[in-house]
C-alpha cells in the first residue's frame, strides 16, 4: 500500500513540475502583435474558404463527368 500511495505521490509531484516548466517556456515565447495576428488569422480564414469553395467546384465537374461517363458506359 505504501508504494501505491508513493507512486501517486511521485506523479503529483512530476505533474506540478511539467506545469511549473511549462510555464517558465511559455514566458520565454515571442508572441506576436494583436494586428499581426489578427491579419494572420483573416488570411487563414480566407483561404479555408477559397479552397473549400474550389474543392466544391472541382468535386461537381468530376462528378458530372463520372455521371457522364457511365451513363455512356450503360448503353
Amino acid at each position: 500500500m505504501t508504494e501505491f500511495l508513493q507512486k501517486i505521490k511521485d506523479s503529483f509531484r512530476s505533474a506540478i513540475e511539467f506545469i511549473k516548466d511549462t510555464r517558465k517556456e511559455l514566458n520565454n515565447v515571442s508572441w506576436p502583435p494583436r494586428h499581426e495576428l489578427t491579419g494572420t488569422t483573416l488570411v487563414v480564414i480566407v483561404a479555408v474558404f477559397f479552397f473549400g469553395f474550389f474543392l466544391y467546384f472541382v468535386d461537381i465537374v468530376v462528378n458530372s463527368g463520372m455521371n457522364l461517363i457511365f451513363r455512356q458506359a450503360g448503353r
